[in-house]
């Protein structure tokens, strides 16, 4: 299926733009975020999933039938999920690709008509399927007249989007940092061999996506020291080589993170002194991504941008000039408007820092 890509933004204003009565469908691998971008988007819906590739009756999705005792006739029981407040729902059809053809004829009805066994879903109410793509899958064939009934984009999220999301969501800073450090391994095509002694022998091969990394930082996140048996429960989360890897980098971070600097300049300047350029340029990516996170309480945003203005002018005394216009670059990439935002309403002096750079960008 050849569909247009898009961006975790590109696809947020999809959902808000399309009208209820056209469906969407979304081309993509597991574990980039699809369901939780629709949940957190259609909060303020019911949001009911499935998960065709696992069911094995129709049922399930369309109700059972039974016969009507006064008339005779055989009619279909609203399945469990059905709507009785007649308020419009979001019905999420995951694996659409992967579905059994008696399922998939369910689904046509309710594409072309909203309707499922001659019961009309409330008014409003939207449709959204995801298929699977890639050698790994074990597909059914889509009938032309079913996808003829989706809008069709290819849901392909940036590295970027995915570290805006995890400093949002509080994402371990060691995961953040190996991700920024090595965007191929946050969601790669490979299939990685194994190595260093861990694997199974099993003959199958674990890869790591964007769910898994959630999961690596959940299994960090009490942690300050990483033993190789952690590095061991990594390796069946991400793969052997993306462990061996994070392991590795465990030795080489930063002596300071955003973090530190942003809430304890003065504390932890020293730590900068023996900062080359590429440094300089790791940890602007570092603070930018921790701002937009919104990572501190609002009564330390006074200390949080002087901090941050300190920065720059440490920058500046240390003729770190590519790296002063490496942060204003960054800051005028839209995805980066909540920092803009928080710098012209808040930060007089860290604009004009940064307005010299800002205006040789444009």
């Amino acid at each position: 299926m050849a569909a247009i890509k898009v961006d975790v933004p590109e696809l947020i204003e999809i959902l808000r733009l399309t009208p209820p009565e056209q469906n969407i469908m979304l081309i993509g691998k597991h574990g980039l975020g699809k369901s939780q971008i629709i949940a957190e988007f259609y909060k303020r819906m019911k949001v009911i999933a499935f998960f065709l590739g696992q069911m094995s009756d129709p049922g399930d999705l369309i109700g059972l039938m039974y016969q009507d005792q006064k008339t005779g006739h055989s009619e279909f029981l609203p399945p469990y999920w059905w709507p009785t407040d007649n308020k419009p729902i979001v019905l999420f059809l995951d694996e659409l690709n992967r579905a059994r053809p008696e399922i998939l004829q369910s689904v046509q009805d309710l594409t072309l008509n909203k309707t499922l066994a001659g019961k009309q879903l409330p008014k409003g109410s939207i449709i959204i399927s995801a298929v699977n793509e890639g050698e790994e899958y074990q597909l059914t064939d889509l009938d032309p007249a079913l996808v003829s009934r989706f809008n069709l984009y290819e849901f392909a999220p940036t590295v970027e989007d995915w570290l805006l999301w995890a400093n949002d969501k509080g994402i371990d800073e060691r995961v953040i940092a190996f991700i920024q450090k090595n965007h191929h391994f946050l969601d790669p095509e490979e299939v990685f061999d194994s190595e260093g002694g861990l694997s199974t022998g099993s003959g199958l091969n674990k890869t790591p996506d964007r769910r898994a990394w959630e999961k690596v930082s959940n299994l960090m996140k009490p942690l300050d020291e990483i033993g190789d048996i952690h590095i061991k429960i990594m390796a069946g989360i991400v793969g052997i080589k993306v462990a061996m890897n994070f392991k590795k980098s465990l030795e080489t971070t930063l002596k300071v993170s955003a973090e530190q600097l942003l809430l304890s300049f003065a504390k932890y300047k020293g730590k900068l002194k023996s900062f080359k350029l590429k440094d300089f340029i790791f940890l602007n990516e570092q603070i930018v991504y921790w701002l937009n996170g919104d990572n501190y309480k609002p009564s330390k945003k006074k200390a949080v941008l002087k901090n941050f203005h300190q920065y720059l002018l440490h920058l500046k005394k240390v003729k770190q000039t590519e790296a002063i216009a490496h942060v204003a670059s960054m800051i005028e990439n839209d995805k980066f408007q909540k920092v803009a935002g928080l710098l012209v309403a808040d930060s007089e002096e860290i604009m004009v820092e940064l307005t010299e750079y800002i205006s040789h960008i444009r």
